[in-house]
C-alpha cells in the first residue's frame, strides 16, 4: 500500500476508522472476484485498487438515514 494514496484518501474520508474499514470491504469485494472500477497495472494491490477508487470518487460513503 502506498503512503501517498493513503494520504490523499484520508483527505477525503477524514476519519481513519471509516477509512480503513472501507478499504478493507472493498478489497474484500476485490479478492472475491469483484471487478475493478478503474484501470489497473500489475503492480497494483487490492489496497492501493481500493484507495485509488476512492480518490477517483469511484466509492464514496452514503449516510445512513435511521428507519
Amino acid at each position: 500500500m502506498k503512503s501517498e494514496l493513503v494520504e490523499k484518501a484520508s483527505e477525503i474520508v477524514t476519519d481513519p476508522l471509516v477509512l480503513v474499514n472501507l478499504v478493507s470491504q472493498r478489497v474484500r469485494q476485490l479478492n472475491s472476484g469483484r471487478s475493478p472500477l478503474i484501470p489497473t497495472r500489475p503492480s497494483m494491490g487490492a489496497a492501493d485498487i481500493a484507495l485509488t477508487e476512492i480518490i477517483e470518487g469511484k466509492i464514496r460513503l452514503v449516510p445512513q438515514v435511521p428507519l
